[in-house]
């Protein structure tokens, strides 16, 4: 934790669940910290920011560049989900979700990277386990996390030799970006286990404070084995998520529920 004394960080999403967890880490750990989020909030600092416009990105991310006096750390931790089958053709929900949680971390990285690459910085990536072990119905929040896993690592291709890239990937941290998928009925309760905010605070900690920054942060131990089974064994890991939906099916966790109609109607229920 020492070696973020002084250091300047820009944190988007940073009123959410984890945007709090991070800044009140970094500034317990002695660093400078300024978020963006949609709405402002001067006692933190949080500059009002929809990440989803280009103009508004460029000019939040100069003004809290220019409040910290150049920048060593950003962290893309803004995302929301939603439920999204994969059969359905793309609607709002599905478009915003790729918005939001890609090509906003898209538009904010490329405004920040001037400004990193002078200090040699590092930029982290906050993905997800469903970046590489994919759940059904849930198809948007998956695609745009593996979307966002690819930027990363053509980023890191480009600018590696200055900037640090790294990608962490949580599981599932109570929080209100589950809140639509529950009021769906398609909570995810049952599919994945909740996992303590503290195993992501300290994933992204490493990935700004290692020697060199990691390509790729697990948040917990179960986290570990379950990217490295998605990545190396992914017909195990299919096995995995058809028995666990099975089970649900058969339990009627999904009556009723009309997005998942076609699960239903393929499992003769």
């Amino acid at each position: 934790m020492s070696g973020l004394i002084g250091r300047r960080i820009v944190i988007t999403g940073a009123a959410g669940t984890i945007g709090r967890a991070l800044s009140s880490t970094f500034r317990a750990a002695g660093a400078q910290v300024v978020g963006l989020d949609l709405r402002a909030d001067p006692s933190v600092p949080i500059l009002a920011c929809d990440l989803t416009e280009q103009a508004q990105v460029e000019a939040a991310v100069a003004a809290a560049i220019d409040r910290l006096g150049g920048l060593d750390l950003l962290v893309n931790n803004a995302g929301i989900g939603g439920p999204a089958p994969a059969e359905l053709p793309p609607d709002a929900t599905v478009r915003r979700q790729l918005e939001v949680n890609l090509l906003a971390a898209w538009s904010t990285t490329a405004a920040a990277l001037p400004a990193l690459e002078a200090s040699r910085g590092r930029v982290v990536f906050i993905a997800s386990r469903m970046a590489v072990l994919a759940l059904p119905l849930a198809a948007a929040y998956g695609v745009s996390k593996r979307a966002l896993v690819a930027y990363a690592d053509a980023l890191r291709l480009e600018v590696g030799t200055h900037i640090g890239v790294s990608v962490v990937y949580p599981s599932m941290i109570a929080s209100p970006i589950h809140d639509s998928t529950a009021a769906a009925g398609l909570s995810l309760d049952g599919v994945s286990r909740y996992e303590p905010i503290e195993g992501v605070v300290g994933a992204v900690v490493r990935a700004a404070t290692a020697r060199r920054p990691p390509a790729n942060l697990a948040t917990t131990r179960r986290g570990r084995l379950e990217l490295t089974i998605a990545r190396h064994f992914p017909a195990l890991a299919r096995r995995m998520v058809n028995r666990t939906v099975a089970g649900r099916l058969a339990a009627g966790s999904f009556d009723g529920v009309t997005l998942a109609a076609g699960l239903r109607r393929r499992a003769g229920r």
